[in-house]
């Protein structure tokens, strides 16, 4: 993002915000595998590329013959697969399996139920991404599913948290101009962290008054509305360049707006 952003002109100031790490319990996918094999499931919905490439170094480790990487393959061309967009596809391709249903933009979990919605299989496992998404469960059930969250990884601090201490003080002294979002955790974390720092009061301020703040899709945007912040730009597409361009094209003027109303 921090090459995307000067190409544009802007002067970026990059805060790491999370980490993804697998689950220290790793029984729980060594089981997941023999329920694929036992038949347990119709329809797999596969929510990342980072999941899918955790379960399968984890099966690898499993088995130096690569037997246990062989069953996860053969249980999951067994279901049907729903992939949440394009990233887990080459995941899948590596392990010999094929997506039946990749979900348009904007790769929310509401395209994922209704790409499910569409289908008759209803014993559904969903591998999950960093956090439960128990809205998603709840709208599956709604269709008639057996929905089996399974967890490979969890969201986390990154092992560095000074650059996003540092955001939070900038963020706080209003020495931020615009903000680009493009995960829920993020906010989440940049809030923990002011809270740290004594800063929450001051960097929530910033965020709704001060600084443009710029939403990568739909979910970013619910969450940042849903703790009373405004969004000012939202691509059409939701990816990382389409923020930084649309950020970048509309920035200024929402900036201005913003003093306008200060002042």
């Amino acid at each position: 993002m921090e090459a995307l952003i000067r190409r544009e002109g802007g002067d970026p100031m990059v805060a790491p915000s999370v980490q993804e790490r697998a689950l220290d319990d790793h029984q729980g996918a060594l089981e997941f595998v023999g329920r694929l094999e036992a038949g347990e499931f119709d329809l797999v919905v596969c929510m990342t590329a980072a999941g899918l490439a955790f379960l399968r170094e984890l099966a690898l480790a499993d088995a130096a013959d690569g037997s246990t990487v062989a069953r996860l393959s053969e249980g999951l061309r067994r279901t049907h697969i729903v992939s949440r967009g394009p990233k887990p596809v080459p995941v899948l391709r590596e392990l010999g399996v094929k997506a039946h249903v990749v979900v348009p933009e904007p790769n929310t979990w509401r395209e994922i139920v209704a790409a499910v919605a569409a289908r008759p299989e209803r014993r559904i496992m969903v591998q999950e991404y960093g956090r439960p998404n128990p809205e998603m469960t709840a709208a599956l059930e709604a269709l008639g599913a057996r929905v089996t969250p399974f967890a490979i990884y969890r969201w986390e601090l990154p092992a560095d948290t000074e650059p996003l201490r540092e955001a939070a003080r900038r963020l706080a002294a209003r020495d931020i101009d615009v903000v680009l979002f493009t995960s829920s955790i993020q906010l989440d974390h940049l809030f923990l962290i002011a809270a740290e720092l004594g800063l929450e009061a001051e960097v929530r301020n910033s965020l709704a008054h001060h600084a443009v703040l710029a939403s990568v899709g739909p979910i970013m945007t619910s969450a940042l509305e849903a703790a009373g912040l405004p969004v000012d730009v939202i691509p059409t597409h939701p990816k990382m360049a389409g923020l930084v361009k649309a950020s970048a094209e509309q920035a200024a003027a929402a900036l201005a707006r913003k003093r306008v109303l200060r002042s």
